[in-house]
Parts: C-alpha cells; structure tokens; sequence
C-alpha cells in the first residue's frame, strides 16, 4: 500500500506523489506569537510532526517550513483595529517586538517539551518586509489588487474566480457570515488587506509605496512560502479554523503572482475543545502548555493526542489525559523492563517472527492510511502484550531483541519515548547489578544470581536468563 492523505481542496484521499521523486515541500502555518501556546497549537504541531516524521521514515528528503507570526494579525482577524501583537505589548507595557520574542521563546520550548523536531526553516515575517511588498506590487500591476486614498492596498476578490473553492463557499455565503466592521475604503466588503497604513501610535511600521504601514497577515505566508518552497509545492498544512479565511486569501494571491498553481495537497488537522465545548479564554476553559506541564509531561500529552486521528477533534477532559497517562506509563514501565534485560545481548541474534512482522506491516499500512495515528497505537498496544508474554514465558531473548526493533521504529515515527519514571542513576544501579550477575553465571555461581534476580523480581523487575 503507498501512502494516501486527505486533500482538503479535493475532499478526498490520494495517492501521495510529491511534485519532485524523493523530494517534499511541506509548509505549515505558525503561530502568532503573542499569547501562551495552548492545547490546539500542541494538536495542530504534534500532528504535522508526525507526518514530517513518517515522511522522512519513508526516505523522503522533507524541506519543512514554519513561519513565525509577529506583525499583521489584527484582532478577530478583521480588516481595521489593532495587531494582536501591539495590543499585547500595550497591556504588558513593553516593545511589540520584545512580546514577540518572548511568545516566541515559550513556543519553541513548548514544542522541545513535546518532542516537535524543529521545522528546516523557521521564518517570521518582519524579517520579509520587501518581499511581501514586492509581491503587493506583483498585484497591483495584474489588477488583481488597489491602492485606497487611504493608503492601504487591498485584494479584489471578485476578480479571482475560484476564491472559495477550498473552504467551498461563495462569495454570497462569505459576506453573510460576516460579523466584523468593514472597512470604508474597500470596492468589495470580501476585499482582504495586503497593506494597512499604520495609525497613530503604531509602532511596528514600515515604509512602502503606498504608505508606511505593516502587511496582512495573509500575504506573509505567500512570500514566505514562495521563497522557501518555490511557486508550487506539495503540501500547506494548518488547523481547520485556518482554512477560511486565512488559506483561502493564500490560493488567490499566490496563484496570481506566482502565475501556477498554489499547492498539490492541503491538510488540515482538527480542532481541541474542552469538555464538549471549544476551547476559548471567554469561557474559562483556556489551557495554556506551560500550566499543563506543571502535571503532565509532554509526553504524555503527545501520547494522549495521538490517540485520535490528526483529523477528528479531540476533547480534553483531565479524566481523559489521566487514562492516557496510566496507559503510557504501563507501556513505558513494559519497554524498560524488556530494554534491561537485553542490556547486555551481544551474543544473541534477533529473531524475527511472522507476528512481529505483521505488527510492522499493520502499523506502517495504518500510517499509510492518511497518517492514522489512533490505529498505529493499537497495534503498539499489541507489541506490548507480546513483550509481556515473553518477560513471563521461556521465550528466547533473541525475540525480545526483535520486538524492540519494531518498539524503536514506533517511537521514532510517532515522536514517542517510552522510559519508566526511574531516574538514570536508579537505571545505571540496575545496570551494575545486571553485570554482576552476568560475572556470577560466568562463574557458575548460580545460586548468588538466583538470589539476586529472585530480589529484582519482587521488586517488578523481570529478569530472564534464557536464551
């Protein structure tokens, strides 16, 4: 089976084929770096490590690009009022730039808690200022973009006629959910902004030729993209609530400045409420990673995530993620006791068994299937049980050894590391007293090992001899 995904723009699963053979272009959508990451940035970036993880498993060389958010974002993504950014640094009383960094800073460690690798690139738009003007010119001489008395240059959507396709809306149903001001210099209330002349009291502000001002948040990740990814690229990921309007106002500008086709595949991941209802600071259920690290460790939050698919929501409920915690720390407290008893294996070979082989065969067809996460686990929950039944049996270790590599393939595809909570010291003590054992068979003094490994037993630790 070879790899298929669900193309947002189609609907549909296909056949993965990236543009280039052995090559993938993959950019996803950043954060804007103005509050605490919370529990949807952990769903949306542990899912699109998982899938960059899985494609470099299966030998793609993966170009990732994830931009960073700090000038542009207006609040409640309408055309006029503040940059989040700005309004954050007027509450705190500091440079929007230093909120930014400080946002920023807490992000990335947040992602190292969860055991994210970093994308190839991390971008931030303040650092692509002429680019993004570059292409607002791009715009403007096709006529697909103009410039207001006011100073800011806005996108005629109207005039591209597939803007909707991905969020599969019209132009109608658009200005019928809208709910924001519209700006009183637009030729078309579903016009988008591409520049924005700054206020009075702005201070993230940069010149151009229409005004000195900053750019819209959707032209950043069109410039980013295009720089980093080229005009055409197999995949633009995000959450769903980044589908409109965000995507959409990239599939307009980029198809028009770049004269090609925007993206080969769209993925978006699902969204995380809490209890049965969104997750909002409004209702009282917001819940920051730095806090949530203060009981769980982010692996196990990645574990519990990963539990249902990138693409069904997951509800949060602190029962849930107790359940999940159990569930991992049985697994990790099974993989630790088989890992110290094939310590020391130079002498045995791995044996390889039809049941293991379909456990890897069933994980991979699994992640082949739109990255089905929730389904690979089950079958890392089966390789558990065959662990156990060997630690209790006279099974060979020469199996264990096998179960073990297809136990490292599942961690390094799902990101996950299964160790008990004893500390190193405690483990490098077991690990002395393995060796001596091993010195005491050596020598035929059999009773001595015994005794210590009939010790090791009552305290959970298994130990088995046979070979």
């Amino acid at each position: 089976m070879s790899l298929v995904v669900y193309n947002t723009i189609t609907r549909k699963k296909e056949e993965f084929k990236s543009i280039k053979e052995g090559y993938v272009g993959m950019y996803v959508c950043g954060p804007t770096v103005y509050g605490y990451p919370h529990l949807g940035h952990a769903k949306s970036y542990v899912s699109f490590d998982v899938i960059y993880r899985y494609l470099r498993y299966l030998g793609y060389k993966v170009k990732y690009v994830q931009n960073i958010t700090d000038v542009g974002h207006l609040v409640g993504d309408a055309e006029s009022g503040e940059d989040k950014i700005e309004k954050v640094a007027k509450i705190e009383s500091i440079d929007p730039q230093e909120i930014a960094y400080k946002y920023e800073t807490i992000y990335f460690d947040a992602m190292r808690e969860l055991n994210v690798l970093p994308p190839s690139i991390s971008c931030r738009a303040t650092g692509h200022i002429i680019e993004i003007i570059d292409m607002i010119k791009t715009l403007i001489d096709k006529d697909f973009a103009y410039v207001t008395s006011e100073g800011n240059v806005y996108y005629r959507v109207n005039k591209f006629k597939d803007y909707g396709a991905l969020s599969n809306r019209t132009l109608d149903s658009v200005l019928s959910g809208e709910r924001i001001e519209v700006a009183t210099d637009k030729e078309h209330p579903s016009d988008f902004a591409l520049w924005k002349k700054a206020e009075n009291g702005h201070i993230m502000k940069w010149n151009s030729p229409w005004s000195v001002g900053y750019p819209g948040w959707h032209i950043e990740c069109s410039v980013m993209s295009k720089k980093y990814l080229g005009n055409t690229f197999d995949i633009h990921g995000g959450g769903m609530d980044n589908i409109f309007p965000h995507h959409e106002c990239e599939i307009a500008q980029s198809t028009i400045a770049n004269d090609a086709p925007f993206v080969k595949y769209f993925i978006h991941n699902n969204l995380v409420t809490v209890n049965g209802q969104k997750m909002g600071k409004s209702l009282g259920n917001f819940i920051t990673l730095p806090d949530l690290f203060k009981e769980y460790n982010g692996m196990i939050i990645r574990f519990y995530i990963l539990l249902n698919h990138y693409r069904k929501p997951t509800d949060f409920t602190k029962e849930g993620l107790t359940e999940a915690k159990k569930t991992y720390d049985r697994i990790s407290e099974t993989i630790t006791n088989m890992r110290f008893l094939i310590s020391n294996s130079e002498l045995y070979t791995l044996e390889l068994n039809p049941d293991i082989e379909l456990l890897k065969e069933n994980f991979l067809k699994a992640m082949d299937d739109d990255f089905n996460t929730s389904l690979g686990i089950s079958y890392l929950l089966e390789a558990i049980k065959l662990i156990n039944k060997e630690l209790t049996s006279d099974k060979k270790i020469s199996r264990l050894l096998a179960i073990n590599e297809l136990i490292k393939m599942y961690e390094e595809i799902l990101g996950l590391t299964f160790t008990s909570n004893t500390n190193n010291k405690e483990q490098n003590l077991l690990e002395i007293i393995n060796e001596i054992r091993n010195d005491l068979r050596a020598n035929k003094n059999y009773e001595e090992a015994d005794k210590i490994r009939e010790k090791l037993n009552n305290l959970g630790i298994t130990v088995n001899d046979r070979g």
